[in-house]
């Protein structure tokens, strides 16, 4: 089975609900100022994705001033 195929956990664990708490945003504007549906950030937020497109982690990083890297962290070992 390829990565692309495995359902299991990723190994990475989105911190979009820290981030937006602690800049006093809510999912619904952050929405707005993306371009993203809320259904799809709360995937993302959710730990449910499978895949984001650079076009649109560039776009949340940018709305949250932010670095990937305070994103998105690895939970593997």
């Amino acid at each position: 089975m390829t990565p692309a195929e495995d359902e299991g956990p990723t190994g990475v664990h989105c911190r979009l609900d820290e981030l937006l708490v602690e800049r006093g945003m809510t999912l619904t504007r952050l929405s707005e100022i993306v371009g993203v549906s809320v259904v799809n950030l709360s995937v993302l937020k959710n730990d449910r994705a499978k895949a984001i497109r650079y076009s649109t982690l560039a776009a949340i990083c940018r709305a949250l001033d932010c670095e990937i890297g305070d994103l998105l962290v690895r939970t593997d070992p």
